[in-house]
Parts: C-alpha cells; structure tokens; sequence
C-alpha cells in the first residue's frame, strides 16, 4: 500500500503555478484560492517565456516560490502531436527543464510535475500500473510529447535523489472541464466534439464525421477533481514514484460522441471515418495506489459534459474565431 504522509502546506506560501492559464493550471489555481492559499503565483506566457532559461532563472531568482506547480506544457489532441512533434518535443523539454533546474538553483523543496498517460507503452496491459513505464513502445502518434513527459518523471526522481527534494510526479488521464481549448484542429476528443456536435446543431447538420472506429476507449476526469488530487497528492504524498491520477472507468470513444450529442441535443447522423488513425486502444489508468492514500473524484462525466458545455456555451465568442 502507498503510504500516505501528512505535509501540510502553510497557506502563506509562495505557490507559483506554471501555466496557471490553461485548463489544469486554472484548475489548479481555483482549488488553491478554495483551500485558503494567499500568495499565489503566476505568469502569462507574454509575460514569461518558459522557453527562455535566462529568463525562468532570474524569474525564480527574484520570486523565490516556496511550492512550484507545472501545469505548463504543450498540448493538443491526436492531430496536433501527429503533425507538430518536433514543437512537441522540444518546447516541453525546454519549458520542464528550465523550470525544475531554476527551482533546484532557488532551494525549491516542494515542487510537483503533471505529466500525462500517454507516457505509458501503447499496448500496455490495462488498467495501467505505474510499474507499465518504459516498459513498452509508445503509440507513435503522441511518441515525441510522451518522451518529453518521461524525461520530466526522471528529472524529479533525479533531483530527489541529488537534491533530497521532496519534487513528486502525477500522471493524469484525459482531463476536461471549464476552461478548455476548443479549437476545431489543436483540442483534445472531448472539447472537440462539444464544439462540432454544437456547431452541427445549430447549422442542421445530418451528420457528423467521426474520427476512427469508435472502439478506443478513453478515460475522463473533470479537472476540478483532478486540481483538488494535485493539491491532496503535495500534502500526502511523497515518493520517487510517479502517481496515478484518474476515475478508474472508462467509455469508448463512439459513447462518448453520443453522450455529447444527448448534452448538445444534436439529433443528426454520427459517422465513423475509419480511414483515419484510432491511436492507443485503451487507456484506463489503475489508480489503486491514489485510492489507497483516501482521494475519490467527485464529478461524473455525463454531469462534467454538461458543466463544460455550460461554460462554452458562456465563453463562446472569446474563441469563436480561433
């Protein structure tokens, strides 16, 4: 059994929450101002190139964070990795290096990196143990953002054992929520199908396209339990390890259309194009060892569809045009 800790962190502390603008990093930020966090950090990609390692050590130089959260990455769905992997590997080689080597330059003791399950070998035998890394080849449609993830989980394990930090790594399964990118070519499945089904809808459309088969499944999780589980796991947890972090159930890809169909009320058509690529059979995360230390998500996904259909429908012309 994972042994749980009890690290409280002091409410006063400097937390810097990299990427706090995005959808894990907002998330993240809104579960620390909900438990009472005072000092929060933060620094819009204009405001702060990741990328530029000067600037990450004289950031950190200066701010001297007592806690350090890195949601920050680059992200996208199946077609993104697919045809940007070189700006998917080294953009997130460069912005996960720069910060973990300024935070160990400023002292940081207390840091955690999200990486994501994609970091696990394609055909992987499910659910997926932490013990599945490296043990495996990669699905190669998300291979490069994969391996920059697996360099983050071992420059954690390397400071903790150089360093003696208490740096942790979580692995989290497909997140969604308030806050998501719903750009027609660069989201995630999800946001994508909240935005095509909705736009189906409203031109009256038959039918909708479909990626692939519809058999891959897929694990959600809504990403406000998913922030509640990083702030729980940097109180509670502390190993060399990474950590699972999702719902332990899961739903084929072809449900999934439909449920979002049912939330969007679109009554058309959904076709399956089987020309195009499937990507990793399944991926269900074994989250034993997260259920073992006492955390539970809160958030169903029929309920989480509908509060992320909620909030784009709020949030539209933001990025209507994107």
């Amino acid at each position: 059994m994972t042994e749980l800790v009890n690290r409280p962190i002091d409410r006063a502390a400097k937390v810097y929450v990299a990427g706090h603008r995005g959808l894990v990093g907002g998330a993240i930020w809104r579960q620390l101002e909900a438990q009472g966090f005072t000092n929060l950090i933060g620094r819009t990609s204009s405001e702060l190139d990741l990328r530029d390692r000067a600037a990450v050590f004289a950031f950190f130089e200066t701010v001297r964070p007592d806690v350090v959260i890195d949601a920050a990455a680059r992200v996208g769905g199946i077609l993104a990795n697919n045809t940007y992997p070189a700006e998917f590997l080294s953009d997130n080689l460069q912005i996960q290096v720069n910060i973990m080597d300024a935070a160990n330059a400023a002292n940081v003791d207390r840091l955690l990196f999200l990486g994501s399950s994609c970091i696990y070998p394609k055909f992987a035998e499910q659910p997926i143990k932490e013990s599945s890394l490296l043990t495996g080849a990669l699905e190669p449609t998300n291979d490069a953002y994969a391996i920059a993830k697996i360099a983050g989980i071992m420059q954690v394990q390397a400071s903790r054992r150089q360093y003696d930090r208490h740096w942790i790594s979580a692995m989290p399964t497909n997140m969604y929520g308030p806050g998501d990118n719903f750009h027609p070519e660069h989201s995630h499945v999800l946001p994508a199908l909240i935005r095509r089904l909705h736009e189906a809808k409203l031109a009256g459309a038959p039918e909708v396209i479909i990626w692939g088969t519809g058999r891959p499944r897929r694990e959600f999780m809504y990403v406000d339990d998913m922030a509640a589980a990083c702030v729980f796991l940097l109180e509670h947890y502390d190993s060399p390890e990474t950590i699972n972090v999702g719902v332990g159930t899961d739903v084929s890809i072809r449900e999934l259309a439909e449920l979002v169909a049912k939330t969007v009320g679109y009554e058309g058509a959904l076709v399956q194009d089987t020309s195009k690529p499937d990507g990793t059979p399944q991926k269900l995360l074994d989250i034993s060892r997260l259920s073992s230390l006492g955390f539970e998500s809160q958030v169903g996904l029929e309920e989480g569809i509908r509060r992320t259909y909620e909030w784009y429908l709020a949030n539209q012309e933001s990025f209507r045009s994107k």
